[in-house]
């Protein structure tokens, strides 16, 4: 593996998480967003999907193995932003608020503010996470470099 290589695995979690924590963000931001420009229905919780750079066939593993001796992954990459269709909107009664349905009742967004905060400590330890790898590597890279002297 080479050092460099350590630095960018750390460096696409980073960055992965940051937009992850945008992502939670502008869900919190939304939290009472009952009309989208686009499509006049409240605004849907976005969640972020990850995966693997360049994922590898087991058969690419086995070569490379051979090859260098050992495996390390590739980093990671934001795959999708998808809207979360599993939870349902959160009524609330409110005959006077002009989104109000026949009903009296106000379709809110799908946002738990919990859920969210919840996430974003999630997405700020795994961002911590990775800049103490980023920090380890950096470390071992100067020890090396200290050997010539």
């Amino acid at each position: 593996m080479g050092l460099f290589r350590s630095f960018d695995i750390s460096a696409s979690g980073m960055t992965a998480q940051q937009f992850r924590a945008d992502i939670i963000a502008e869900n919190i931001a939304n939290v009472n967003t009952t009309r989208t420009t686009n499509a006049g229905t409240p605004y849907r919780r976005k969640i972020v999907n990850f995966q693997e750079k360049q994922l590898n066939t087991f058969d690419r593993y086995l070569t490379e193995s051979r090859r260098r001796g050992s495996h390390i992954g590739n980093g990671v990459k934001v795959n999708a932003v998808g809207e979360d269709t599993q939870t349902d909107f959160i009524m609330d009664y409110d005959p006077s608020h002009p989104d109000a349905d026949e009903n009296g009742y106000v379709s809110y967004p799908n946002v738990n503010i919990v859920t969210e905060m919840t996430d974003l400590i999630d997405a700020s330890r795994a961002y911590e996470a990775n800049t103490t790898a980023f920090d380890a590597s950096k470390a071992m890279a100067q020890a090396g470099l200290q050997v010539g002297k």
